[in-house]
């Protein structure tokens, strides 16, 4: 029998004695009784014990330990009481069942932590229809659904997960996007966060003794232990995960200094409202606003005031405002006159990137991954099992085999072997948790013992089972109009007897979201009414009111939308939530259209950031900046010089403006010439703006060779 096969019967064994017992016990009278302990001697015995007491511990099942006056440790007493291995019951309305078995039907086979999802879900159901069986629905659908995405960041995930949980100290190779250099790093892992469709590990850095943020798509090669301790380090008590999670792009890395960015009475209510916590927001005359942020990096608090277009301008700090006038001067002078050629080292065919693309994407060819990520500890399985199978003995039905892996997403090999163990899991003097036996048709019988209560109630959730239940909840947030996440969350939160996020794993809030609006618009999607609002159409710079027949909530890279039939125009539209100035829910109803699919789109723009287009731009990308671009865009040509040129598509010239001047300067249209003549129109625009001065009152220098097109 293999040593990890060994262990978990004897934990399970150890738990179960203890429950039976219901008094404290010697170790001398666990070494006696417990499955496993009887065949060592006294130091094997005592290395084993203290090992298993330490993992348990670990799992957060801890053994009370009454210590004797004098101090013999044979002498000590140990005991489990059931609030240290039960978890309470938790009063789920039936509204937040339905709404636990969306969220697993929208997140089951990409979700990095489905796995655990789904065995947590099995616990905190306990009694209860389980949201395992949920009906499908089709009021939400996810473009962005916490995969690791691909199956090297899965083993990176999966090891960096345990080293978190096991306290071990990691090293691995890491190229560094700011140097493009590519170094060793040991780092003591503190926390997972997963921000923008990526994961990210938080964790003192040896190599500068702090805590430094590492995106584990740029970790290359594998993650590996750095000792064969059983811990290697001690988290600070005072290390804060949130502070990681609530940052913007411009304040990653230490601050330089303050911003103050003035905004128009046109976008300051947007803003005030989904910026205003990275910084102060103040009133200036009228409607318009001072925005004052800390900032760390000046290109990036730039690329954004440049993508808010004329309705933004940066007052000060002087040398920020400088920053501002060359990276808008450097627009200008790019998109002057024809662009130089330079010569192409390499050409790409973008076809064969396409599907490429799309295989690592789908991986099975559904949209599915087919190697599971975080697959929970093997102790997680055997107990929720366990739960089942006495559930179904006692009250004398029978299970498939074949239904039961389809709940627990594992193969008949694993099942019979999961029997096998719980089959001689004990309470010791020959008294077992459970009999079952598969026959020959799939169908499990179970006969459960008398003493069989420790696993006939739902047990406590491992760390790792808390984690994916939470971070599934602030994944989806309040974006299921048939029930509220949120008040599940805090339930599950006050069962657990404290918050998961602190200690491995963070969900950020996305971008693109708004909370109050999407509450109205899951209220007339629930209630099939009509959702009117003022809708802020950014690359056209206006205002507009629409009322639509609201179908679902989409979430995709930039944010949630909702997807929605337009009968003013006769077809399907989608509206980003953090766009929508106010909305209200209609008296006037309508009928689902059947020819409607909300998440007809989901595995095209919602992922990929790009919508179909009829046309399609080739950009210049500096050298400076090639390296994000191999990393987000397909690029169709490399540059002797270190550029490259990618290819975007497009449905409006307006959005290929914003996203042209979000790069502050690094990117020029090559073609199409409308596109290239209105970036430069709106550049100069900008120039002229306020304190920024005119294009005329800088001198331009020499255009640079910035182009290699042919």
């Amino acid at each position: 029998m293999a040593k990890d096969t060994e262990k978990l019967i004897r934990q399970l064994s150890l738990i179960s004695y203890l429950m039976a017992e219901r008094r404290p016990v010697t170790a001398p009278e666990i070494r006696r009784d417990v499955e496993g302990y009887s065949v060592m001697n006294e130091d094997a015995f005592a290395r084993r014990f203290y090992a298993d007491r330490s993992e348990l511990d670990a799992l957060g099942i801890q053994l009370a330990v009454e210590k004797p006056i004098d101090g013999l440790v044979e002498q000590e007493n140990y005991s489990l009481p059931p609030e240290n291995f039960h978890l309470p019951a938790i009063a789920f309305e039936d509204e937040e069942l339905a709404a636990l078995g969306t969220a697993l039907q929208l997140l089951d086979g990409e979700f990095a932590y489905a796995e655990p999802l789904r065995l947590a879900l099995q616990q905190i159901s306990w009694g209860r229809p389980s949201p395992l069986l949920a009906s499908e629905q089709h009021t939400v659908a996810l473009g962005i659904t916490g995969s690791a995405g691909g199956h090297d960041i899965s083993q990176r995930l999966a090891k960096i997960e345990t080293a978190i949980f096991r306290r071990k100290t990691i090293a691995f190779e890491y190229y560094t996007m700011e140097r493009d250099d590519v170094g060793t790093r040991r780092v003591d892992p503190y926390q997972l966060l997963y921000q923008g469709s990526q994961f990210y590990l938080v964790g003192r850095s040896h190599e500068r003794g702090a805590i430094r943020v590492f995106r584990l798509s740029r970790i290359r090669g594998k993650v590996a232990y750095v000792t064969k301790a059983e811990h290697d380090f001690t988290r600070p008590t005072d290390f804060d995960p949130r502070r990681y999670a609530d940052r913007i792009d411009w304040q990653f890395g230490d601050p330089i200094g303050t911003a103050e960015i003035w905004l128009s009475e046109r976008i300051a209510w947007q803003v005030e409202r989904h910026f205003g916590r990275y910084g102060e927001i103040r009133h200036a005359p009228g409607a318009e606003r001072i925005f004052a942020t800390p900032y760390a990096s000046t290109r990036a608090l730039i690329a954004w005031v440049l993508g808010l277009g004329a309705n933004a301008r940066v007052l000060g700090p002087p040398e920020l405002a400088e920053a501002m006038r060359d990276r808008v001067g450097l627009l200008v002078e790019r998109h002057t006159g024809e662009p130089p050629i330079m010569p192409v080292v390499t050409s790409v065919d973008l076809a064969v990137v396409d599907a490429s693309a799309a295989g690592a994407q789908d991986g099975d060819g559904n949209g599915h991954h087919q190697d599971a990520t975080i697959r929970p500890e093997r102790f997680a399985r055997l107990v929720t099992l366990a739960s089942i199978l006495i559930e179904a003995g006692r009250a004398g039905g029978t299970l498939q085999a074949d239904e039961l892996c389809g709940r627990l997403k594992i193969s008949e090999q694993e099942l019979h072997e999961d029997i096998a163990v719980l089959n001689v899991v004990n309470f010791g003097a020959g008294t077992y948790v459970l009999y079952a036996e598969v026959g020959a048709d799939g169908t499990i019988e179970v006969d459960p013992e008398p003493y069989g209560d420790s696993f006939a109630r739902p047990a406590r959730l491992l760390p790792v089972e808390a984690k994916a239940l939470v971070a599934a909840i602030d994944l989806i947030g309040e974006h299921i109009p048939e029930g509220s996440l949120a008040s599940v969350r805090k339930k599950v939160v006050a069962a657990l007897g404290e918050d998961p996020i602190e200690d491995g794993l963070q969900i950020a809030s996305p971008g693109g979201d708004d909370a109050e609006i999407a509450a109205v618009v899951s209220q007339a999607i629930a209630s099939r009414r009509l959702l009117s609002f003022e809708y802020y159409k950014e690359n056209e710079d206006e205002f507009s009111t629409r009322t639509v027949e609201p179908y679902a909530l989409i979430n995709g890279r930039e944010g949630w939308y909702v997807a929605s039939y337009d009968p003013a125009r006769e077809s399907v539209r989608h509206f980003r939530l953090d766009r929508i100035k106010s909305a209200s829910v209609s008296a006037e109803s309508f009928e689902l259209r059947e020819d409607i699919d909300p998440a007809a789109d989901v595995d095209g723009w919602p992922r990929t950031g790009e919508v179909p287009a009829s046309r399609r731009a080739r950009v210049w990308i500096s050298a400076d900046r090639a390296r994000w671009a191999r990393e987000e865009r397909r690029v169709a040509q490399e540059l002797e010089d270190g550029a490259v040129v990618v290819e975007l598509g497009f449905a409006g010239v307006d959005w290929l403006v914003r996203e042209v001047l979000k790069e502050a300067g690094d990117a020029v249209v090559l073609e199409p010439a409308d596109a290239r003549e209105a970036v430069l129109a709106l550049a100069e625009s900008v120039a002229t703006m306020g304190t920024m001065g005119t294009i005329e009152d800088r001198p331009l220098g020499e255009i640079k060779d910035f182009s290699g097109v042919q």
